[in-house]
């Protein structure tokens, strides 16, 4: 059974209204897509919030304006740095056949033995973007840290298959890697080396040329 949100649409698109919107627990949100007109809607916060709770942040939602059902996906939000409250979201009609574009999160999975053995885990990487059919598009995808050791990278390209869908992102860009603590202790103080080869370079971030 899918998940339905009810939403109303705005008939009104004063700067007041919104102000209005939101003091009564909805936020504004729009409805886009390829074959129709964008249409200016609001929705209920906590019933935004347990739809997505329910489906996830890539998931496909019912949405359902003033009895016209939509199949959509939430593509962006806005969120106010300080309440934490979202403020405004955006809905993109989509076809099950058709490919989309959408940000995954990256989930790390396991204790990297790298850390046990006192390195320093850098996460650089925590999201990447991805194209797939709605239906195929993950929650998160996984990582699995627990061999990575101290001065070792995961890259794009050591990411498990885990479903039909293509990663927008170059192979060589490093996700994770597990600093040496001497190297962590120097980022952290701002202190320079002297000029010349470092001792030991193993696992020191490069430029790329």
């Amino acid at each position: 059974m899918k998940t339905v949100l009810l939403a109303k649409e705005r008939k009104e698109l004063r700067h007041s209204e919104l102000k209005e919107i939101r003091d009564n627990g909805n936020i504004p949100a729009i409805i886009y897509g390829a074959d129709m007109e964008s249409k200016s809607v609001f929705v209920s916060s906590i019933d935004f919030t347990k739809t997505i709770r329910t489906v996830g942040r890539n998931g496909v939602i019912s949405l359902d304006v003033d009895g016209s059902k939509f199949e959509v996906v939430l593509t962006e939000y806005q969120e106010d740095a300080i309440k934490r409250e979202i403020k405004h979201v955006d809905f993109l009609v989509v076809n099950k056949s058709s490919k989309i574009t959408v940000t995954v999160k990256i989930a790390l999975i396991g204790d990297a033995a790298g850390v046990k053995d006192g390195g320093v885990m850098q996460h650089t990487l925590h999201e990447i973007a991805i194209t797939s059919t709605p239906g195929n598009i993950p929650q998160q995808i996984e990582v699995d840290v627990t061999n990575l050791q101290v001065g070792e990278t995961i890259t794009i390209a050591d990411i498990v298959k885990q479903g039909s869908f293509t990663i927008n992102h170059e192979e060589d860009e490093v996700i994770v890697s597990i600093l040496p603590p001497q190297q962590e202790e120097e980022i952290n103080s701002g202190e320079q080396q002297e000029a010349g080869h470092p001792d030991n370079e193993e696992g020191r971030e490069t430029k790329p040329e």
